[in-house]
């Protein structure tokens, strides 16, 4: 079968589950493999619980569905039901290329806008951001959570119906090449770089690897778009204008704080006590002010993003302001929780050198009492890491933030005179022996640090 024929299939049984143990009946079960598992080996299962088809990769199965093609009917008796499943597999050469390609199908269903985002830090919160713009005027297809891989992707393209009018799809990376992968399913319309930092070092290689991988989305939109496709792009950051002069890109749609460029929306950070409030206006227009319920000056640049996507889709200045002041984070991302005990800061779904620098500096000029931070190692950096940690704690000391705790081995083996702890388990005891009282807490760190559990203890 080609993937026009599994799309017809795919229109009779609109359920895609990569998951043997959620079997919709009627729906379409892909067998993706992974380092731990084969999904191959649970097809028949998913055909037992009610899945209509399976999609299947394995050796095995190709020669069952020959052996089943070459079957004379009368022999089927003998094992009608293994028949009737066999009947039932579709077998491909890659399950995980058949998943992308059959959501490429489905996208291509659907003639509507599609803002693609990515970047190194802040593509989810500006991907939500920018839903809740544009959810003011139009009903918004958009990213849920982080499902932003070469299978949540396709699961959110899956979600596409005719109600959509405008979709947000977020695109994430570690290695050389997944946008070019991810832009290939997505076919966006236009999109979004949110700045390029320092982060899955090991799997880019290199901070240049990091800028080649994410300007694959400038590559798709400037070469495969038939018309000059919109890119929004951040003025003020070097690296971004410089990849798109680079491309020659010729459609840039341009916001900032600073730069003496143009723009389609300016604004200047207020204050962040600890909220983040600012100033914006579009090109020749009047001075917006937005209280937001995020924390961290570093946030105006995805407010920015959030408001020019949303004005060029034409959302009103009345509405855009709206959105941004109502929108609050559930994601252990620029979120303030407020304890018995404490304020917390919790951004702990990841970290990187980029993000985490920002967050330091962002506590350190914050206009608040008694701050602390714990955070938690930084992931992926390879063989740069002992140097990125030690400039983070040399950042601290710099900024004469002084009541520390770090986590993690490659913390631990700072030079530096903070408190050190192996895990969050050794924090957790800490803080059941002598509860910090009264501070506004910064916690960060990867998400395998597993800091995010920290909260309930403080």
């Amino acid at each position: 079968m080609d993937i026009t024929e599994i799309y017809e299939i795919y229109k009779k049984h609109p359920v895609v589950t990569t998951d043997s143990r959620d079997c919709p009946e009627g729906s379409i079960f892909v067998a993706l493999k992974g380092e731990k598992f084969d999904g191959n080996q649970y097809a028949m299962q998913a055909l037992e619980k009610g899945c209509s088809y399976a999609i299947v990769d394995s050796q095995e199965f190709r020669a069952k569905s020959l052996e089943y093609a070459c079957t004379v009917p009368s022999s089927l008796a003998e094992n009608s039901q293994l028949s009737t499943l066999v009947s039932r597999l579709i077998v491909v050469d890659d399950c995980l290329q058949t998943l992308k390609d059959l959501a490429r199908e489905h996208r291509r269903q659907f003639q509507i806008p599609i803002i693609g985002v990515t970047g190194t830090n802040g593509k989810t919160t500006t991907k939500e951001l920018i839903a809740a713009v544009l959810s003011e005027k139009f009903n918004v297809h958009y990213t849920r959570g982080n499902f932003n891989n070469d299978v949540g992707v396709p699961k959110t393209l899956f979600q596409l119906s005719s109600e959509h009018e405008i979709a947000v799809i977020e695109m994430g990376a570690s290695h050389p090449g997944d946008i070019k992968t991810l832009v290939q399913t997505v076919e966006p319309t236009c999109g979004i770089i949110t700045n390029v930092g320092r982060a899955h070092l090991q799997g880019f290689g290199s901070f240049e690897g990091v800028k080649r991988t994410k300007g694959e989305l400038y590559d798709f939109l400037i070469d495969r778009c038939t018309a000059p496709a919109p890119i929004f792009i951040n003025a003020d950051n070097a690296d971004l204008m410089q990849m798109a002069e680079e491309r020659k890109a010729p459609r840039l749609i341009k916001y900032g704080k600073e730069t003496a460029d143009e723009v389609a929306v300016r604004g200047k950070v207020i204050d962040c006590a600890p909220f983040l409030r600012f100033s914006w206006h579009a090109d020749g227009g009047m001075e917006h002010e937005v209280k937001t319920h995020l924390i961290g000056a570093y946030n105006i640049d995805n407010m920015l993003a959030a408001a020019t996507i949303g004005l060029h889709f034409g959302v009103s200045e009345e509405q855009v302001c709206h959105a941004l002041e109502n929108y609050t984070p559930t994601n252990n991302r620029s979120q303030l929780t407020v304890t018995p005990h404490n304020h917390l800061i919790v951004d702990a779904y990841n970290a990187n050198p980029t993000s985490m620098k920002a967050a330091v500096d962002n506590l350190a000029a914050m206009d608040v009492p008694a701050k602390m931070a714990i955070l938690g190692d930084m992931r992926e950096l390879g063989e740069v890491s002992a140097d990125e940690h030690q400039r983070i704690v040399d950042l601290l000391q710099e900024k004469g933030l002084t009541d520390i705790w770090l986590v993690g081995e490659e913390f631990g083996n700072t030079d530096c005179p903070y408190r050190k702890f192996k895990d969050v388990e050794e924090v957790r005891a800490a803080i059941t022996e002598c509860m910090p009282q009264d501070r506004y807490i910064l916690i960060k760190g990867s998400n395998s640090m597993r800091l995010y559990t920290l909260p309930e203890v403080l």
